[in-house]
């Protein structure tokens, strides 16, 4: 298994969507439902475009970037459960 490889199975990301088996359409309609009003506020959301711009810019200090890396990462098993929400509410809509 190449280094990438390994990598992408390990992720946090990677890890919690095996758990939570993002692929499977599992989820009750009202918990699929809340999931998607689950987001970052207005705080959060600035915090992150002011991080990502001044990452381009190349002036986050090393605490900062792991901050932005901290905002990526909860942003992408946010995305898994919105996956997983949005296909549970297809497949109880198909059933």
């Amino acid at each position: 298994m190449r280094t990438d490889d390994r990598v992408a199975r390990s992720s946090e990301v990677a890890i919690f969507g095996r758990l939570i088996r993002a692929s499977d359409g599992d989820l009750s309609r009202e918990l699929a439902r809340f999931i998607l009003t689950v987001g970052f506020d207005t705080a959060d959301q600035a915090r992150m475009k002011d991080l990502a711009a001044r990452n381009q810019e190349d002036t986050l200090s090393s605490e900062e970037k792991e901050e932005l890396l901290s905002y990526v990462k909860a942003g992408h098993l946010l995305a898994v459960l919105h996956s997983k929400a949005r296909k549970s509410l297809r497949t109880k809509k198909a059933r």
